[in-house]
């Protein structure tokens, strides 16, 4: 991974503690002489004598000494204090008189020595420091860091005591055999002796690898919650930094802290960051692979039995170094899955207890129509139910909330705004029921849940959900072709019914043409190819990036060869379709009319006679 460049030119930390200074400077140049002395006017001996005439002047300080005569002149209710030669004038103290002046000290007396050491120097310093600081701070932002960014080689991990996470594996449904992996390690942390006696070493790491959103992050915290002892939590990513040996600081401090407070849990998320696999190439990212070798070499030093145990979390298990992988270091692998029937339905239930909910909420039927959902996206379908129950001014969510709010996040809000042309919305409608009828004429499909022609902001202008009656893990060929089949069943409708082929069928062709091309190429379903992998797959958590590893010639066949599938199935939803033409057309027309059929409703128009 190469390093973010920042074009901006940096200053030295110097320059802004001069600009500070220079403030001090000019603090001191302006507060001292204002505190320890006022400004006094120097003015003539006739001017004196005028002001004296005029009444203006109240007090006067004859100081015969220096000859100088000190007098305060109040104009208008200003006051200012002035100073003039002494002159030869006998008549001075009766004119004095006569004008009802006083006579006293008016020289402003001199700031104390603490009062000036005070004002003159610590002050100044105070403030010299805090601009320090501010502009330091504010140069760290600049460099792209946070408050923490210049203490150099100084952790950065997030450290929760005991079990202020607040966390258990109570809180964590829908991945048991993670759990019980790990409640091994929370065992040992609890009691080190029993596997001590038996001369048995708990794994100084484990690596948890899954899809996004499958709990990773929040079983790590369950583990420490459980144990009850500290848990240093740190971001892969805050390793990596602009100097070169910052991020190498970083873990040795890390793993000192970890030491100082064992038994405790290192936690580091997305530890594909910083343990990439390593090449030959001169003038790779040289922070990140010296910060590899030091967490390697930490996690070789330090003492196991003391219980410090590491975890990690990545969804990248693929790219990660195999020195990281090896015995000793990241000793058990934990896959962390997407839940199966069971752990979407338990899940739900968690999170629904966060929510008030109606009584009758069917969790079972819920979690099939949400097949495929990771722990995030099922939590977010709750949260959703509540936000739908709270704008519809009810004060629980229902059943109809939670069905809505899969839809939500499968396909999208409601898009109220885009109002589809009656011949649109007629389209729409016999390729929705396109799909549906095609599923349902077929022995192996799932059964239609829902069929809709309400445009989404997803860009749907319909869809057709079908639901499995249960949690299945192998699909056969005749299966496969069965799903191609529905997929372009929604183009056969429009071309048998409007003899013209419309753009709503993009998505369709793309995910029978990936189907198909996998049936080749990856599944070995075709007599041609029979068991030879054509396709490699990486990132399998990742969506799954394939990469065809064959000759040109081959691949110019299995483009030919998938034609010919997905061509094929399109001729079978065409027969389908046309052997059953005037369910079509009632179907469509229901559809058209309440814009919103049911699976029910859908089965008992199909069925009637």
């Amino acid at each position: 991974m190469n390093e973010v460049k920042n074009n901006s030119p940096k200053r030295p930390v110097i320059f802004y503690y001069a600009i500070a200074l220079v403030v001090l400077l000019a603090l001191n140049f302006l507060l001292v002489p204002w505190m320890s002395e006022r400004s006094v006017k120097e003015t003539g001996y006739n001017e004196f004598l005028s002001q004296v005439s005029a009444g203006n002047v109240t007090e006067v300080e004859v100081q015969e000494q220096n000859a100088v005569i000190y007098y305060k002149v109040n104009v208008n209710g200003r006051e200012e204090v002035c100073k003039t030669g002494t002159m030869n004038d006998p008549d001075l103290v009766d004119r004095l008189n006569q004008a009802n002046v006083k006579f006293g000290s008016v020289i402003p007396q001199k700031q104390s020595m603490l009062g000036t050491l005070i004002f003159s120097w610590v002050i100044p310093i105070v403030i010299f420091v805090l601009i320090g600081n501010w502009l330091s701070k504010k140069m760290a932002k600049s460099m792209g860091g946070g408050p923490g960014s210049m203490m150099f080689g100084k952790s950065n991990a997030k450290i929760y005591v005991k079990s202020s996470t607040g966390i258990k594996f109570s809180d964590v449904a829908g991945e048991d055999e993670a759990k019980e992996l790990l409640t091994e390690i929370v065992d040992y942390l609890h009691h080190p002796e029993r596997y001590q006696d038996i001369g048995a070493q708990m794994p100084k790491g484990a690596l948890l690898v899954g899809p996004p959103g499958t709990g990773k992050t929040l079983l790590a915290k369950a583990v420490a919650g459980e144990a009850e002892v500290p848990f240093f939590s740190i971001s892969g990513s805050e390793f990596v930094e602009m100097f070169v040996g910052m991020g190498a600081a970083k873990v040795r401090d890390l793993f000192k802290q970890a030491n100082e407070k064992a038994p405790c849990i290192v936690f580091i998320d997305e530890i594909d960051t910083i343990g990439k696999k390593r090449d030959g190439n001169i003038g790779g990212n040289d922070e990140r692979e010296q910060t590899l070798n030091q967490l390697l070499t930490e996690m070789d030093g330090f003492d196991g039995s003391k219980g410090v145990v590491i975890l990690a979390a990545t969804n990248r298990p693929d790219s990660l170094d195999p020195a990281l992988l090896r015995p000793g270091r990241f000793d058990r692998r934990i896959p962390v899955e997407l839940p199966d029937l069971q752990g979407r339905e338990e899940i739900l239930k968690v999170h629904a207890k966060k929510i008030k909910i109606a009584d009758n909420v069917d969790f079972s039927a819920i979690a099939k129509a949400a097949a495929g959902a990771s722990g995030a996206e099922l939590a977010n379908i709750v949260n959703e139910a509540a936000l739908r129950a709270v704008r519809d001014g009810r004060r629980f969510a229902t059943q109809a909330d939670m069905e809505e709010s899969i839809e939500v996040v499968i396909a999208g809000y409601q898009k109220k705004n885009r109002v589809l042309s009656e011949k649109e919305k007629l389209i729409v409608s016999y390729h929705e029921i396109g799909h549906a009828l095609v599923a349902a004429k077929q022995t192996n499909s799932a059964p239609v849940h829902k069929i809709t022609i309400i445009p989404r902001t997803s860009g749907a202008l319909g869809y057709t959900m079908q639901v499995e009656d249960g949690e299945h893990y192998l699909m056969n060929k005749e299966e496969l072709e069965n799903k191609i089949a529905t997929f372009t069943g929604g183009r056969a409708a429009e071309e048998l019914i409007f003899h013209s082929v419309t753009t709503g069928a993009s998505n369709d062709i793309e995910q029978a043409t990936k189907l198909a091309r996998g049936m080749i190429t990856r599944y070995g379903m075709s007599d041609e190819f029979d068991m030879v992998a054509m396709e490699n797959v990486s990132n399998q958590y990742l969506g799954g990036d394939s990469s065809l590893s064959c000759s040109f010639e081959t691949q110019t066949l299995i483009d030919k060869k998938v034609v010919e599938l997905v061509k094929q199935q399109h001729e079978k939803a065409l027969q389908i379709l046309q052997d059953n033409i005037m369910k079509l057309h009632e179907l469509a027309k229901y559809l058209y009319e309440n814009e919103t059929i049911t699976g029910e409703e859908f089965m008992q128009i199909l069925e009637r006679q």
